[in-house]
């Protein structure tokens, strides 16, 4: 047997060996023992925070609970709507703050609507919040993010669901520049293009780890 010990010799993980491998149940450890190994900046188990942060590897989670930044994901909620027969990701990611929001679209033709709503959403919420509709204020509350600046610069790749005049007349109307990245180049718009990476591997790693079949994969990034 294998044993993981903190610097104070308390066990955390233990594994078997099998053939030539020992491998770690993480379900059988013992429940007062596998605590989260920064135990100062939260007291939930890591196996929990483990699969809260789509499995993301342990020493990324130490450093996290050290900068006290595990601790506030605690209120986090996800919205796990039903989304059956949407088969693409809609991602806007805000260029200052990275916050991402995720849309399901049933074909690509939907996202200009979804964009403008989007935009309309935002600006309204900006330039007045106390008359703000009430469906406005619960989106701000669901996304927890206030922008300080209205939205002046749109930077998307070059394809038709976004290079089209239904999106270009809108964007003349409230002056916002819309700035597209040259064909077969997604290192000019990097941002979006690896959070899109991001959100599927972290979607792909919880279906597999759950066992869950794949048409919930729009549930698991939600």
């Amino acid at each position: 047997a294998c044993f993981v010990r903190n610097l104070e010799g308390v066990d955390l993980l233990k594994g078997d060996r099998l053939t030539n491998l020992y491998t770690i149940n993480l379900h059988e450890m013992a429940s007062a023992l596998p605590i989260c190994l920064m135990a100062r900046a939260s007291s939930t188990k890591s196996l929990l925070w483990h699969q809260r942060l789509s499995h993301l590897n342990f020493d990324t989670i130490n450093d996290l609970a050290r900068n006290n930044l595990v601790a506030c994901l605690l209120k986090f909620k996800y919205h796990k709507e039903i989304i059956n027969g949407k088969r693409y990701i809609l991602v806007i990611v805000d260029d200052y703050s990275r916050y991402t929001w995720v849309h399901f679209l049933r074909s690509k033709d939907e996202a200009p609507a979804v964009i403008i709503t989007f935009l309309k959403r935002i600006t309204v919420l900006l330039q007045s919040k106390d008359e703000a509709p009430v469906v406005i204020i619960k989106f701000l509350k669901r996304n927890t993010v206030l922008l300080q600046s209205p939205v002046i610069i749109i930077r998307t790749d070059n394809g038709t669901e976004f290079k089209n005049q239904v999106l270009k007349v809108y964007f003349d109307s409230v002056g916002i520049s819309h700035q597209m990245s040259p064909v077969r180049t997604p290192q000019q718009n990097g941002v979006v293009e690896r959070r899109n990476q991001t959100l599927v591997e972290a979607a792909r790693t919880m279906l597999i780890f759950s066992r869950a079949p794949l048409f919930l994969w729009a549930k698991a990034i939600a």
